[in-house]
């Protein structure tokens, strides 16, 4: 049979004016069999070229709008990327305007200041910025063990801060950790010959930062005000089985950076992630612990938990200690002020 005669007549034959697909589609068939073509006969090849050609006709004014669309929508997309890169521009040209009028001295208003803006402006993209600017100073001021040293210390410190104030949910921890793995690997692609150093510090560091942020994570639910006791409640079933799988959330990070990275980098990653398999006791056991004491403290009394907390909540008097369990436990709010005092402390020290 002519393929491509057939699919010439079907194109020629097909009428538009029925209103049902189903009578369009078995008005073409009807014809084309009346033109000596016999279905059954037909093989696999020939049955596709029929059934594609007729797709391919009733699906063309609906493929055309969808390309169209796209378009449109690529051409927004890079409009909204544009115009999200100049709003965090204004902010921070905002606050540096506003910071340029305040005194080196004057400590307790510049940290009042950087904290309002570490609300303000896109955490992640500060996250990376840092994460950078701490590994090249370690690698500038110090000695190449020191260095190692020093970034393992200060990844830790980043990681810890960026941790411990907001929710423990998997979403927030991956993008997280995948921000200061994927800022540290653009440094050792920039840095061959001290890649596997930088990455293997940053990931211990990371493991380490994760470590503690779970373990102050356990020690403040003997602590929780009743009003972040209601949140965490509400979030009961999400971060306890986050709590249980804190190391295979950590490797999955790592093998889903390495993917994204050159052969070089992830031939590097895949080789320390291999290792880090056995070094995540200590962060499986924590997180168990931190899982266990939730369990024991919450579990049974969940719904006893909520109306109190509820009550709780519409006493005038804990107005204040709402927002501030909200703000604590509600918001992915990253504290990395004390991450940033910490890491210049240990680099002037060395």
């Amino acid at each position: 049979m002519d393929i491509k005669k057939l699919q010439e007549d079907l194109k020629d034959i097909y009428n538009h004016r029925f209103k049902s697909i189903d009578k369009r589609v078995i008005d073409a068939i009807e014809k084309v069999q009346t033109s000596g073509v016999d279905l059954p006969s037909l093989n696999l090849h020939e049955m596709k070229a029929l059934s594609s050609t007729i797709l391919d006709i009733e699906t063309k004014k609906l493929h055309d709008e969808v390309e169209l669309l796209l378009a449109k929508q690529e051409k927004l997309n890079i409009e909204l990327d544009k115009k999200l890169e100049d709003l965090q521009d204004v902010k921070y040209g905002v606050f540096n305007a506003i910071e340029s009028h305040i005194k080196d001295t004057d400590t307790l208003t510049l940290s009042k200041l950087h904290q309002i803006k570490l609300q303000s402006v896109d955490i992640f993209d500060l996250l990376s910025e840092m994460v950078e600017s701490a590994i090249i100073t370690a690698l500038e001021k110090s000695k190449d063990s020191e260095a190692l040293d020093l970034i393992n210390e200060v990844i830790k410190d980043i990681t810890y801060e960026a941790i411990k104030e907001g929710s423990l949910n998997t979403i927030r921890v991956r993008k997280i950790l995948s921000t200061i793995l994927s800022s540290a690997i653009d440094l050792a692609e920039a840095s061959p010959n001290q890649a596997k150093d930088i990455l293997d510090s940053t990931l211990k560091g990371m493991r380490s930062g994760l470590t503690h942020a779970i373990d102050r994570f356990k020690q403040r639910l003997a602590f929780t005000p009743i009003e972040a006791k209601h949140i965490l409640i509400e979030d009961y079933d999400t971060i306890m089985e986050d709590l249980n799988q804190t190391d295979t959330l950590f490797l999955q990070v790592v093998q889903t950076q390495a993917n994204e990275s050159s052969t070089t980098i992830n031939k590097l990653l895949v080789e320390l992630n291999q290792k880090m398999h056995y070094d995540l006791e200590e962060l499986v056991n924590i997180s168990k612990e931190a899982a266990g004491i939730m369990k024991e403290r919450f579990s049974n009394f969940a719904k006893t938990a909520v109306k109190k907390a509820d009550t709780a909540l519409k006493s005038q008097k804990t107005k204040e200690a709402k927002e501030m369990g909200i703000q604590a436990w509600g918001v992915a709010k990253v504290a990395l002020g004390n991450a940033i005092k910490s890491a210049k402390n240990i680099i002037d020290k060395r």
